[in-house]
C-alpha cells in the first residue's frame, strides 16, 4: 500500500490522537543532508506509532533568490520519502514570531509534538535567533524529544552537504555534482506542456516546452542531456534551457526538450524533465541551418553520454 504525503497549512492542520515526529527545516533542495532529517524523521514516526510531519516554508525566497524547487514540487520529492504530512507555513506569517512564542503556540500547542528532528545549524524565529540549543531547552522543560542528525559530507569530498553547494554547482552547470549531492536524483523543471512557436517542428526535431515559473530557481542557461519523465514512461533527449536566442530571444526563461524517438501532441501535459549532463552553454546561431547542425551534434554528444554513463 503506498502512503499518502497530505499537505496541511498551520490553519487546518488537524490536531489529531497522536503526538508528531517533526523535521524542521526548509528543505529546499531535498539534498542529501535534508534527505537524512527527514528519514530520520519518518522511521522514529513508524517504529513508535506517530506521525511524521515534515515541516517547511512558502514566501520565504524573494526577487532574483529563487526557490531550487517550487512548494509543489516539494511536495512530490517528501512525499516520496514516506512522509505522513508536510506542513507549509507562510513565511510572511510566521516571520516576526520571537523563538519562543514559535516553539509555544506553534510546535507545542498546535503541532502537539512529540519529537523534534534537525540539523546541526538549524535556524527558526524572528532574526533567525533560534536555534539548536534553545530547541534542547525548550524541549527539555515539555518533555519533547529532540534528534539532531549530523552533517552529511559528499563521499570523498569531506565536504558538507548543502543547499548553498547545490546552488552553486546548478549556477556552474554541474548537473553531474548535483545530483551526486542529492543522493542520485536529477535536479527537475516540473510543469505543463506549453505551445511554443513550433519552429524547431519545422527543422525537423519537434520540441516540448515547459515554462519557468517565477518562484523557479534557473540554473546555468545552456544545453542538458535530459530525461523526461510523462506520467509512467520515461524518455530522454536534449534540453536547452534559456530564452531561446537563436529563433526567439525571450523575455522568461523556457525549458525546450527535443525528445528522442517522440512525436506526440501532449500540450497539457503535466512534464517532468531532469537535467543529467551539462554539454554546452546557451548560444546565438548564426542562421537556422547552424542550429539544426548544433542539435545534431548534441543528439550524438547526449547519446555518447548516456551509453557510456549507464544512465540510459
Amino acid at each position: 500500500m503506498i502512503k499518502v504525503c497530505t499537505t496541511y497549512t498551520l490553519d487546518d492542520l488537524p490536531l489529531g490522537t497522536k503526538g508528531r515526529v517533526m523535521a524542521l527545516g526548509l528543505f529546499d533542495g531535498v539534498h542529501m543532508g535534508h534527505l537524512d532529517i527527514i528519514g530520520k524523521a519518518v522511521s522514529v514516526a513508524e517504529r513508535d506509532g506517530l506521525t511524521s510531519t515534515v515541516q517547511t516554508f512558502k514566501n520565504l525566497y524573494k526577487s532574483d533568490d529563487r526557490y531550487l524547487y517550487t512548494p509543489q514540487e516539494r511536495l512530490k520529492l517528501i512525499g516520496d520519502t514516506g512522509a505522513d504530512e508536510l506542513l507549509v507555513l507562510d513565511f510572511d506569517a510566521v516571520k516576526d514570531i520571537e523563538p519562543e512564542q514559535y516553539l509555544t503556540d506553534i510546535i507545542l500547542n498546535r503541532c502537539i509534538a512529540d519529537t523534534l528532528v534537525m540539523g546541526e545549524d538549524y535556524r527558526f524565529g524572528r532574526g533567525g535567533r533560534g536555534d539548536v540549543n534553545m530547541i534542547r531547552e525548550f524541549a527539555s522543560q515539555n518533555d519533547i524529544r529532540v534528534i539532531v542528525v549530523k552533517d552529511r559530507m559528499l563521499s570523498g569530498t569531506g565536504k558538507k552537504i548543502s543547499t548553498t553547494w547545490l546552488r552553486e554547482a546548478l549556477a556552474e552547470g554541474n548537473a553531474d555534482l548535483a545530483r551526486d549531492l542529492c543522493g542520485g536524483r536529477a535536479y527537475s523543471y516540473t510543469g505543463y506542456c506549453v505551445h511554443g512557436k513550433k519552429l524547431g517542428r519545422l527543422m525537423g526535431f519537434p520540441t516540448v516546452n515547459v515554462n519557468v515559473t517565477e518562484d523557479k530557481y534557473v540554473v546555468k542557461r545552456g544545453v542538458y542531456v535530459s530525461r523526461v519523465r510523462l506520467g509512467r514512461r520515461v524518455f530522454y533527449g536534449v534540453t536547452n534551457i534559456g530564452r531561446r536566442p537563436t529563433v526567439e530571444d525571450a523575455v522568461n526563461d523556457v525549458v525546450e526538450t527535443f525528445i528522442f524517438d517522440f512525436d506526440e501532441e501532449i500540450y497539457g501535459a503535466l512534464v517532468t524533465v531532469e537535467l543529467l549532463h551539462f554539454l554546452r552553454p546557451e548560444s546565438k546561431m548564426t542562421s537556422k541551418d547552424d542550429l539544426i547542425r548544433a542539435v545534431e551534434l548534441n543528439k550524438a554528444q547526449a547519446l555518447e553520454y548516456l551509453r557510456g554513463s549507464g544512465l540510459m
